[in-house]
């Protein structure tokens, strides 16, 4: 069985290199994106079990828009979509994707700095929970 691709989309270099050693040392393969543009362009390319996408990035609201067009194209709504930011500490906005899901486009909110035990565990039973 190939192992779970998993996309990056994040403008933060470290923060791609400490997820991808996490993601790795498990076993998924990882893409990563460092723009909304290019992550796009990866999710046709590539097709993710699952999306891990930081908000802020070439604007403020970048990742959120990115889930938004996920979410509408048929092709792409099943991807489980995991927005990993640190908006909430930097603006004090809460995202909890059960009290927001109309608002944020994707399964699970996990704030900066993540843990990885926690990251690891979500990841797993988001990609188990969508049969990918």
């Amino acid at each position: 069985m190939n192992p779970r691709r998993i996309l990056v989309v994040d403008d933060d270099q470290d923060i791609v290199d400490s997820i991808t050693i996490m993601l790795e040392s498990q076993g998924y393969e990882v893409v990563a994106a460092q723009s909304g543009e290019e992550g796009m362009r990866l999710v046709g390319e590539k097709r993710p079990d699952l999306i891990l996408l930081d908000i802020m990035m070439e604007k403020l609201t970048t990742g959120l828009h990115i889930g938004y067009d996920l979410r509408k194209n048929p092709e792409y709504r099943s991807i489980p979509i995991i927005i990993i930011s640190g908006i909430g500490e930097a603006t004090g906005f809460d995202l909890a994707t059960e009290k927001e899901t109309d608002y944020v486009a994707a399964d699970e909110f996990l704030e900066k700095p993540v843990k990885p035990d926690v990251l690891l565990k979500r990841v797993a039973e988001l990609i188990e929970k969508s049969g990918r």
